[in-house]
């Protein structure tokens, strides 16, 4: 496997996370869990999905207090969900998540 590019994993990893964001894996710990990110590494991708107009809103969870909820993809812009799914174990292997 190739060594990729700054630009190319972190378009990667935007995807990545919007898909598992999408398939419930939909808080930080969740994410962490799932992808062995660092924590911060997880709330920044979180926080620059707008930066491919993917909107990410945060749900908190009725009656919680402290932040509990989790993410939500409302809209993937000019992404097409479709694809990255079917294209997501690629990703996930491309950014050593395996």
């Amino acid at each position: 496997m190739t060594s990729l590019s700054k630009t190319k994993s972190s378009f990667y990893r935007r995807l990545y996370v919007a898909h598992l964001i999408e398939q419930g894996v939909a808080n930080v710990p969740a994410l962490i869990e799932a992808t062995g990110m660092p924590r911060r590494t997880a709330q920044d991708t979180i926080s620059s999905l707008a930066e491919l107009d993917i909107e990410c809103v945060f749900e908190k969870g009725e009656g919680q207090r402290h932040n509990i909820g989790h993410y939500q993809i409302r809209d993937w812009g000019a992404i097409d969900p479709r694809w990255v799914a079917t294209h997501a174990e690629r990703l996930k292997q491309s950014l050593g998540y395996a």
